[in-house]
This record gives C-alpha cells, sequence and structure tokens, in this order.
C-alpha cells in the first residue's frame, strides 16, 4: 500500500449509530487493531461497552478512520474527566495493522483535539503501557506537545507500567 493516496481516502467518522458502535468494538477486538493483544480483563469489557456506551453518555464521543468500502481501519476514543471541570480523558486509540504509516492515527487526534477544544477543554490526560511494543504510541504523545507525569509500577500486569501524560490547552 502506498503512503499518502490511501490515507487521504480515509474518512474520520463521529461514532453515532448502533451499528458503527458495534463495528468499533469488533475493530479493537480483533487481531488487526493492537500489537499487544494480551487486553486485561477491564479492557476487553471496555473494547465491548464503550463505543455503546458512548452513544448514550454527552461527554463522551469515539471517532473512527473508514475506508470507502466502509471498512474500520483505526479508531479513538476521548470523554470529559468525572469531574466536568473541562479536562478530557484520551482512552485509546489503534490503528489497522496493514493501515499503518499513512498518517491515520494523526488525523484522527486532530479530529479528538479540535472537538474538545471546541468543547472548551483545558487540558487531556492519556496513558500508555511501558512495554516496548507501545513506543510509537509514546512518541505521538510527545510529538503532539504531552508532557510525561507519571508512571503506574506494573499496573497492567507484573512488569508493565502505566505512563500518564498531559498535554494543556488553554
Amino acid at each position: 500500500m502506498s503512503t499518502g493516496s490511501a490515507g487521504d481516502k480515509l474518512q474520520i467518522k463521529l461514532l453515532t449509530t448502533e451499528e458503527d458502535a458495534r463495528r468499533v468494538s469488533e475493530f479493537f477486538l480483533s487481531d488487526r487493531s493492537f500489537d499487544d493483544t494480551n487486553h486485561t480483563p477491564g479492557e476487553q469489557e471496555h473494547f465491548r461497552k464503550a463505543p455503546r456506551e458512548s452513544l448514550v453518555q454527552s461527554n463522551h464521543f469515539h471517532w473512527f478512520a473508514e475506508t470507502e468500502d466502509g471498512i474500520i481501519v483505526g479508531a479513538t476514543s476521548c470523554k470529559e474527566n468525572e469531574h466536568q471541570t473541562g479536562g478530557y480523558l484520551w482512552d485509546y486509540l489503534a490503528v489497522h495493522r496493514d493501515y499503518r504509516k499513512l498518517g491515520i492515527a494523526a488525523r484522527l487526534y486532530e479530529e479528538l483535539e479540535r472537538h474538545v477544544k471546541e468543547a472548551g477543554a483545558r487540558f487531556i490526560l492519556t496513558y500508555t503501557c511501558s512495554l516496548p511494543e507501545y513506543g510509537p504510541i509514546q512518541n505521538m504523545f510527545r510529538q503532539r506537545g504531552f508532557e510525561l507525569i507519571g508512571t503506574y509500577p506494573d499496573y497492567y500486569y507484573d512488569g508493565e507500567n502505566r505512563l500518564a501524560y498531559f498535554k494543556r490547552l488553554t
């Protein structure tokens, strides 16, 4: 697949239907989305339920990248923090293995950031795992102005730390 044209033909869509919620869940749970598929029980539940829940929660959003043929090749989500103080938690970003390095992750993030800025967001908080497979997302965070603010040792499994990142928007 050539770089550029395939990524340009994709549409970034806000999740708004039950059918798309089902499709996004299937994508997150597929072997095409994450390099590390050793999901925690909580992640599995999240991938099954969160897209559908975002349809009824006014402060929870999912976006997905779709090919001209209707295949989901990327997805991400965010929701306002539990205190409703203008902070947003950016949760999970995955791009189909065959569609990486086409700018899809960047386009999904740009849509997410544009949306939360329009909603008056003050900051975005996000996280990832410390395993080597997560090096590309850690680089993406740094390139977009996120600061590493903390580490939760052995958060996911023994030897798998959670890395917390923060970006002020205002």
